[in-house]
């Protein structure tokens, strides 16, 4: 087997808000492994200052380096370059990469990681539109323009600007749009305190939204189980499954907490074989879950479509991040009427 790495610097069409800061760009790096003249490619998607295998370019590509040399040594044995993913708990990105490029190499190539009705063009996944954080005028903007789009769900960040300003916002969609006509879910990102979290829960119930990501930050346990026990918002946790890799503690983590939903972040929440042990574990606990782009480009975005499309999930997902650079790589991934799908989708 050999294996080809290349940096990939995605450049945001407009900056990208959070209650972490805003960003210009992201890094990525697209692993290519070869064997048996059939090309696997996988994406290794980091965000700086959230990802908790980064700390900096010159350590990270070390260890890929370091990966790389035992997928070569393996000599072309899939199984063994699974075996060697089975390692990378701690780092996920990495993880997720590398479960990818070998999906992909198992499968033949041409970007099938899962054979199902996604990836036949037979199925389309609904998801949500993203607002992005910013001034009042340029949030308004976002938000007529995902409507215009077709999106009947919509998540907005919150927790960088005023926010008596984000209500303000969240009132003003309210009072045009049902709760039946739209679904508003918002993203704190950990932005609130304990003692902010549950006034701010409240006014969210009186505006009919469907759910908070993760409100307060992540570890926090105590306090979170607190809030989702008596919140009359939903509460769906995020940052909360980073690093959490052990299936011990992944089980005590929601039997503690017991929110009523987790989002999954493939990047970020232990590659793909880690978020189907989320899934499975949520599922038998019955919490609801729904899969996000941690804003893979092009590459990364169509394996999470297609793991996600392995299961009967019909919540909007949060995968529809490809428009959001100017250097993205070109994909057969069309979003449209707030569902994204395959060109070779059958009308």
């Amino acid at each position: 087997m050999t294996t080809n790495v290349s940096h990939l610097e995605l450049h945001f069409k407009r900056p990208a808000g959070t209650s972490r800061g805003v960003m210009q760009n992201k890094n990525s790096w697209i692993i290519k492994l070869t064997a048996n003249n059939i090309e696997g490619i996988g994406e290794i998607s980091v965000i700086e200052g959230l990802s908790p295998d980064y700390y900096d370019r010159v350590t990270f590509e070390s260890t890929i380096d370091e990966v790389c040399s035992r997928l070569e040594a393996s000599e072309g044995n899939i199984a063994r370059g699974f075996d060697i993913a089975a390692t990378l708990n701690d780092f996920p990105s990495i993880k997720f990469g590398l479960e990818t490029a070998l999906l992909d190499l198992q499968n033949g190539g041409n970007g099938i990681i899962f054979n199902n009705d996604f990836t036949k063009g037979i199925r389309k996944l609904p998801i949500n539109g993203l607002v992005w954080m910013g001034d009042e005028s340029f949030m308004k903007d976002q938000i007529a323009e995902k409507l215009a789009d077709g999106y009947t769900t919509i998540k907005m960040k919150v927790g960088a600007i005023d926010i008596q300003t984000e209500l303000s916002i969240l009132t003003s969609i309210r009072k045009q749009y049902s709760a039946n006509e739209i679904t508003l879910r918002v993203d704190a990102n950990g932005a609130f305190s304990p003692t902010q979290a549950p006034e701010l829960l409240k006014k969210l119930a009186d505006l009919e939204i469907h759910s908070i990501e993760q409100p307060i930050k992540a570890g926090q346990w105590e306090a979170m189980a607190e809030l989702c026990h008596f919140t009359p918002t939903p509460i769906a946790l995020d940052e909360e499954l980073i690093g959490i890799n052990d299936i011990h503690q992944k089980i005590t983590l929601l039997e503690t907490i017991q929110p009523q939903y987790i989002i999954l972040k493939p990047s970020l929440h232990g590659g793909i074989s880690g978020t189907q042990e989320w899934i499975e574990l949520a599922e038998n606990k019955n919490i609801p879950w729904w899969m996000t782009s941690a804003l893979e480009s092009n590459i990364g975005l169509a394996a999470i479509c297609q793991l996600t499309a392995e299961y009967q999930n019909n919540l909007p997902q949060g995968l529809g991040t490809g428009s959001l650079y100017t250097n993205n790589i070109e994909s057969d991934l069309i979003v449209e009427n707030g569902f994204i799908r395959r060109s070779k989708l059958n009308p």
